[in-house]
Protein backbone atom coordinates (compact mmCIF):
# COMPACT_ATOMS: atom_id res chain seq x y z
CA UNK A 1 0.00 0.00 0.00
CA UNK A 2 1.77 3.64 -0.89
CA UNK A 3 1.68 5.64 2.10
CA UNK A 4 0.33 9.22 1.17
CA UNK A 5 -0.10 12.71 2.99
CA UNK A 6 -2.88 14.86 1.47
CA UNK A 7 -2.20 19.03 2.04
CA UNK A 8 -4.55 21.31 1.30
CA UNK A 9 -6.46 24.27 3.09
CA UNK A 10 -10.04 23.25 1.60
CA UNK A 11 -11.78 20.37 3.60
CA UNK A 12 -13.88 19.55 0.92
CA UNK A 13 -11.02 19.29 -1.12
CA UNK A 14 -8.97 16.77 1.21
CA UNK A 15 -11.89 14.72 1.51
CA UNK A 16 -12.58 14.41 -2.40
CA UNK A 17 -9.00 13.00 -2.84
CA UNK A 18 -9.03 11.14 0.33
CA UNK A 19 -12.31 8.84 -1.05
CA UNK A 20 -10.93 8.71 -4.88
CA UNK A 21 -7.23 7.71 -3.41
CA UNK A 22 -9.35 5.15 -0.77
CA UNK A 23 -11.25 3.84 -4.28
CA UNK A 24 -8.16 2.69 -5.73
CA UNK A 25 -7.46 0.13 -3.44
CA UNK A 26 -3.81 1.29 -3.28
CA UNK A 27 -3.43 3.89 -0.87
CA UNK A 28 -3.12 4.33 2.58
CA UNK A 29 -3.79 8.31 3.55
CA UNK A 30 -1.59 8.37 6.74
CA UNK A 31 -2.62 12.37 7.45
CA UNK A 32 -3.97 15.27 6.04
CA UNK A 33 -2.64 18.72 6.76
CA UNK A 34 -3.81 21.93 6.21
CA UNK A 35 -0.81 23.77 5.44
CA UNK A 36 2.97 23.55 5.22
CA UNK A 37 3.32 23.27 8.95
CA UNK A 38 1.46 20.96 9.75
CA UNK A 39 2.94 19.32 6.62
CA UNK A 40 6.09 19.25 7.93
CA UNK A 41 5.11 17.86 11.42
CA UNK A 42 2.74 15.37 9.76
CA UNK A 43 6.05 13.85 7.37
CA UNK A 44 7.96 14.20 10.60
CA UNK A 45 5.53 11.53 12.11
CA UNK A 46 4.65 9.40 9.40
CA UNK A 47 6.30 7.78 7.10
CA UNK A 48 5.18 8.50 3.72
CA UNK A 49 5.70 7.20 0.04
CA UNK A 50 4.07 10.85 -1.68
CA UNK A 51 2.12 13.67 -0.36
CA UNK A 52 -0.56 15.00 -2.71
CA UNK A 53 0.33 18.81 -2.51
CA UNK A 54 -1.92 21.81 -3.05
CA UNK A 55 -0.27 24.51 -4.57
CA UNK A 56 -2.02 27.91 -2.96
CA UNK A 57 -2.28 27.88 0.73
CA UNK A 58 -2.48 30.76 3.28
CA UNK A 59 0.95 31.51 4.60
CA UNK A 60 3.81 29.78 2.77
CA UNK A 61 2.75 27.80 -0.57
CA UNK A 62 3.16 23.93 -1.68
CA UNK A 63 5.88 25.25 -4.50
CA UNK A 64 8.03 26.60 -1.55
CA UNK A 65 7.26 23.53 0.21
CA UNK A 66 8.45 20.96 -2.51
CA UNK A 67 11.53 23.34 -2.86
CA UNK A 68 11.98 22.73 1.19
CA UNK A 69 11.56 18.82 0.53
CA UNK A 70 14.17 17.96 -1.85
CA UNK A 71 16.75 19.02 0.92
CA UNK A 72 15.46 16.03 2.76
CA UNK A 73 17.95 12.86 2.51
CA UNK A 74 14.87 10.86 1.43
CA UNK A 75 11.87 13.28 0.68
CA UNK A 76 8.43 11.91 -0.36
CA UNK A 77 7.56 11.86 -3.62
CA UNK A 78 5.21 15.20 -4.92
CA UNK A 79 1.99 14.66 -6.88
CA UNK A 80 0.40 18.55 -6.85
CA UNK A 81 -3.23 18.81 -7.28
CA UNK A 82 -5.27 21.97 -7.58
CA UNK A 83 -7.29 23.80 -9.92
CA UNK A 84 -5.00 26.02 -11.08
CA UNK A 85 -3.11 24.41 -14.41
CA UNK A 86 -0.73 27.95 -14.99
CA UNK A 87 1.52 26.29 -12.41
CA UNK A 88 2.55 23.45 -14.13
CA UNK A 89 5.75 24.62 -15.52
CA UNK A 90 6.78 25.73 -11.93
CA UNK A 91 5.66 22.53 -10.52
CA UNK A 92 8.23 20.42 -12.17
CA UNK A 93 11.12 22.52 -11.57
CA UNK A 94 10.84 21.70 -8.10
CA UNK A 95 10.68 17.39 -8.81
CA UNK A 96 7.03 17.31 -8.48
CA UNK A 97 6.25 13.73 -10.37
CA UNK A 98 3.08 14.62 -11.47
CA UNK A 99 0.15 17.36 -11.71
CA UNK A 100 -3.24 16.64 -11.36
CA UNK A 101 -5.71 19.16 -11.45
CA UNK A 102 -8.88 19.69 -10.04
CA UNK A 103 -11.76 18.22 -10.17
CA UNK A 104 -9.34 14.83 -10.45
CA UNK A 105 -10.30 11.96 -12.75
CA UNK A 106 -10.01 8.70 -11.66
CA UNK A 107 -8.47 7.74 -14.78
CA UNK A 108 -6.33 10.45 -14.39
CA UNK A 109 -5.10 10.00 -10.53
CA UNK A 110 -4.62 5.99 -11.62
CA UNK A 111 -1.46 7.24 -14.56
CA UNK A 112 -0.16 9.34 -11.52
CA UNK A 113 -0.45 6.23 -9.18
CA UNK A 114 1.53 4.40 -12.01
CA UNK A 115 3.88 6.42 -11.95
CA UNK A 116 4.31 6.24 -8.17
CA UNK A 117 5.05 2.70 -8.04
CA UNK A 118 7.73 3.17 -10.78
CA UNK A 119 9.36 5.74 -8.32
CA UNK A 120 9.47 3.66 -5.80
CA UNK A 121 10.33 0.53 -7.54
CA UNK A 122 12.91 1.82 -9.28
CA UNK A 123 14.40 3.23 -5.46
CA UNK A 124 15.09 -0.01 -4.40
CA UNK A 125 17.31 -1.02 -7.52
CA UNK A 126 21.01 -1.63 -7.07
CA UNK A 127 20.59 -3.34 -3.52
CA UNK A 128 20.16 -6.96 -2.63
CA UNK A 129 16.53 -7.84 -4.03
CA UNK A 130 16.72 -11.16 -2.38
CA UNK A 131 17.50 -10.17 1.17
CA UNK A 132 15.45 -7.38 3.64
CA UNK A 133 17.40 -5.42 5.61
CA UNK A 134 15.87 -5.34 9.40
CA UNK A 135 16.01 -3.84 13.22
CA UNK A 136 17.33 -6.41 14.91
CA UNK A 137 18.38 -5.21 18.99
CA UNK A 138 19.56 -2.29 17.53
CA UNK A 139 21.58 -3.96 14.41
CA UNK A 140 20.67 -4.58 11.19
CA UNK A 141 19.86 -8.09 10.09
CA UNK A 142 19.71 -8.77 6.66
CA UNK A 143 16.79 -11.14 6.13
CA UNK A 144 16.57 -14.19 3.09
CA UNK A 145 13.11 -13.50 1.30
CA UNK A 146 12.56 -17.32 0.61
CA UNK A 147 12.48 -17.19 4.54
CA UNK A 148 9.68 -14.54 4.77
CA UNK A 149 6.21 -16.29 5.39
CA UNK A 150 4.52 -13.04 5.07
CA UNK A 151 4.62 -8.84 5.92
CA UNK A 152 2.39 -6.85 8.03
CA UNK A 153 2.21 -3.13 8.17
CA UNK A 154 1.15 -1.16 11.17
CA UNK A 155 1.19 2.51 11.90
CA UNK A 156 4.17 3.16 10.19
CA UNK A 157 6.29 0.30 9.98
CA UNK A 158 6.18 -3.19 8.09
CA UNK A 159 6.96 -6.39 10.56
CA UNK A 160 8.11 -9.29 8.60
CA UNK A 161 7.12 -12.60 10.00
CA UNK A 162 9.55 -15.84 9.29
CA UNK A 163 9.24 -18.84 11.37
CA UNK A 164 9.15 -18.47 14.81
CA UNK A 165 10.24 -14.93 14.45
CA UNK A 166 9.53 -11.40 13.41
CA UNK A 167 10.98 -8.42 12.50
CA UNK A 168 10.95 -4.74 12.50
CA UNK A 169 11.48 -2.70 8.96
CA UNK A 170 11.32 0.88 8.28
CA UNK A 171 10.56 0.52 4.44
CA UNK A 172 6.82 0.70 3.82
CA UNK A 173 5.25 -2.18 2.25
CA UNK A 174 4.28 -0.69 -0.82
CA UNK A 175 8.38 -0.28 -1.47
CA UNK A 176 8.15 -3.99 -0.36
CA UNK A 177 5.64 -5.14 -2.26
CA UNK A 178 7.57 -3.63 -5.73
CA UNK A 179 10.50 -5.40 -4.53
CA UNK A 180 9.25 -8.21 -3.96
CA UNK A 181 6.54 -9.29 -6.37
CA UNK A 182 9.16 -10.81 -8.30
CA UNK A 183 10.36 -13.59 -5.70
CA UNK A 184 6.51 -14.80 -5.27
CA UNK A 185 4.99 -12.03 -3.06
CA UNK A 186 1.47 -11.06 -3.40
CA UNK A 187 -0.05 -8.14 -1.92
CA UNK A 188 -3.62 -10.07 -0.64
CA UNK A 189 -4.77 -6.90 1.37
CA UNK A 190 -3.91 -3.25 2.26
CA UNK A 191 -1.91 -4.09 5.30
CA UNK A 192 -0.77 -7.88 4.02
CA UNK A 193 1.82 -9.11 1.82
CA UNK A 194 2.34 -12.53 1.69
CA UNK A 195 4.64 -15.58 0.20
CA UNK A 196 2.67 -17.71 -2.18
CA UNK A 197 4.82 -20.34 -1.47
CA UNK A 198 3.98 -20.41 1.63
CA UNK A 199 -0.06 -20.73 1.54
CA UNK A 200 -1.23 -23.79 2.87
CA UNK A 201 -5.28 -23.45 3.12
CA UNK A 202 -7.40 -20.97 1.49
CA UNK A 203 -10.62 -21.08 3.33
CA UNK A 204 -13.88 -18.49 2.19
CA UNK A 205 -15.40 -16.35 4.53
CA UNK A 206 -18.41 -14.36 4.89
CA UNK A 207 -18.47 -11.35 2.38
CA UNK A 208 -16.84 -13.29 -0.56
CA UNK A 209 -13.31 -12.92 1.23
CA UNK A 210 -10.76 -15.45 1.99
CA UNK A 211 -8.73 -16.52 5.50
CA UNK A 212 -5.24 -17.94 4.74
CA UNK A 213 -3.46 -20.30 6.48
CA UNK A 214 0.63 -20.02 6.00
CA UNK A 215 3.05 -22.98 6.93
CA UNK A 216 3.94 -22.43 9.95
CA UNK A 217 1.92 -19.47 11.42
CA UNK A 218 -0.65 -19.69 13.60
CA UNK A 219 -2.20 -16.25 12.49
CA UNK A 220 -4.82 -16.56 9.40
CA UNK A 221 -4.37 -13.52 7.09
CA UNK A 222 -7.41 -11.95 5.59
CA UNK A 223 -7.79 -11.41 1.32
CA UNK A 224 -9.83 -8.52 0.83
CA UNK A 225 -12.90 -8.87 -1.44
CA UNK A 226 -11.16 -7.02 -4.03
CA UNK A 227 -7.82 -9.16 -4.14
CA UNK A 228 -9.67 -12.21 -4.64
CA UNK A 229 -9.95 -12.83 -8.17
CA UNK A 230 -6.23 -11.85 -8.95
CA UNK A 231 -4.98 -14.16 -5.90
CA UNK A 232 -6.90 -16.97 -7.60
CA UNK A 233 -5.26 -16.22 -10.72
CA UNK A 234 -1.81 -15.84 -9.48
CA UNK A 235 -2.42 -19.25 -7.73
CA UNK A 236 -3.74 -21.00 -10.56
CA UNK A 237 -7.37 -22.07 -8.99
Amino acid sequence: MIRAIIVDDEAPARSELRFLLDETGQVDVVAEAINVREAIEQLKAHNTDVMFLDISMPGANGLQLAEALKRLKYPPLIIFVTAHSEHAAKAFDVNAIDYLVKPVETDRLLKALTKVKHYLSSSTKGQQADRIPVENGGKKLLVSTDKIHFIMAKDDYSYLHTEGDRYLSTVSLAQLEARLEPYGFFRVHRRYLVNLACIEEIAPVSGGTLLLTLAGEEESIPVSRRRVASLKKALGL
